[in-house]
C-alpha cells in the first residue's frame, strides 16, 4: 500500500517561510512526477508545483520566485520551500505522487497526501 506523509505546514506572518515535506512510503515501481497542490475554502483544488523524474520543475505563476520545490529520488521525499508567504498562499497544501507500481500488470497510479494546513496572517 502505497501512503504519502506530509509534514510542515502552520501558521506565519505573512513574509514568513515554511517548509513542506512529503514522503512516500509502500512499494512502487518508479516515480513520474511529484507536486503539490493546495486548496482554499470554496475554491477548487489547483497545482502549486511539480518536479518530474528527470529533475524539471513547473511553479504556478503566482508563486514563482518565492517557492522552490525539491526531491530527494532516494528518500522518495519531496520539499517545498516556501518563501515571501502572502496571505492568499492560505490553504491545505496536498502532496501529489505519481507513480510505476506493478500488481497483476504494470500502471501507473496517482496518489495523494493527507493534507497540511498553510495559513499566513497580514
Amino acid at each position: 500500500q502505497v501512503q504519502l506523509v506530509e509534514s510542515g505546514g502552520g501558521s506565519v506572518q505573512a513574509g514568513g517561510s515554511l517548509r513542506l515535506s512529503c514522503a512516500v512510503s509502500g512499494s512502487i515501481f518508479s516515480i513520474n512526477t511529484m507536486g503539490w497542490y493546495r486548496q482554499a475554502p470554496g475554491l477548487q483544488r489547483e497545482l502549486v508545483a511539480v518536479i518530474l523524474s528527470g529533475g524539471s520543475t513547473n511553479y504556478r505563476d503566482s508563486v514563482k520566485g518565492r517557492f522552490t520545490i525539491s526531491g530527494d529520488n532516494a528518500k522518495k521525499t519531496v520539499y517545498l520551500q516556501m518563501n515571501s508567504l502572502k496571505p492568499e498562499d492560505t490553504a491545505v497544501y496536498y502532496c501529489n505522487c505519481n507513480a510505476v507500481i506493478r500488481t497483476t500488470k504494470w500502471t501507473t497510479e496517482n496518489y495523494w497526501g493527507q493534507g497540511t494546513q498553510v495559513t499566513v496572517s497580514s
